[in-house]
């Protein structure tokens, strides 16, 4: 085993799990998950069957991970977040895996603790989250959400600081451009 995991956490077969990821206290790993390396799962995370899970992903403590969504290399799950697979859900009338609706987070994205992503949207590479905001569409790249629902309320660097004074980080001088209504890093 060249990962670890917590003797209280249940791990189904036909699992693969990366080199060098930890899962902690209480989780559960389910049928046909991928995991990538060097990842962390905090105390009770659920991974779903078939969820996909790319490396250096960390999801903190009380996140469920449904079937139907997918965490690209490097995205930050904050505690107790929440992500949905189902726009109408209705015990009686269960949809089964055909039903659910596609969730993509992308690339170094990040999602605050107890913000909730309504299923059906794609979070854009480097975006950011806030606490407790309820995302209802995709979110571009690098754009910084907040607000029930959520709305774009500026635009965030690379490195995880609100780009406030024109488009260049003044922690790390990353400069950025916005084309196109599209924006991206200037290299």
């Amino acid at each position: 085993m060249n990962y670890y995991a917590h003797e209280s956490s249940y791990i189904d077969n036909n699992v693969t799990i990366g080199e060098g990821t930890k899962i902690w206290h209480f989780c559960h790993i389910q049928t046909g998950s991928i995991i990538g390396d060097r990842c962390s799962l905090g105390q009770n995370v659920n991974i779903s069957n078939n969820v996909k899970i790319g490396s250096g992903v960390k999801i903190q403590n009380n996140v469920s991970v449904y079937e139907g969504v997918e965490l690209e290399d490097y995205v930050f799950c904050g505690p107790s977040m929440v992500f949905t697979n189902d726009l109408t859900p209705r015990s009686k009338y269960p949809k089964g895996t055909e039903g659910y609706k596609k969730t993509l987070v992308k690339y170094g994205a990040s999602i605050g603790a107890n913000a909730t992503i309504v299923c059906g949207n794609t979070i854009g590479r480097w975006a950011m989250v806030a606490s407790g905001a309820v995302v209802t569409k995709d979110v571009p790249d690098y754009a910084l959400m907040a607000g029930v629902p959520a709305k774009q309320i500026g635009w965030v660097c690379e490195c995880g600081r609100p780009l406030k004074y024109g488009l260049n980080c003044d922690e790390c001088g990353r400069e950025y451009v916005l084309e196109n209504d599209k924006f991206r890093e200037n290299k």
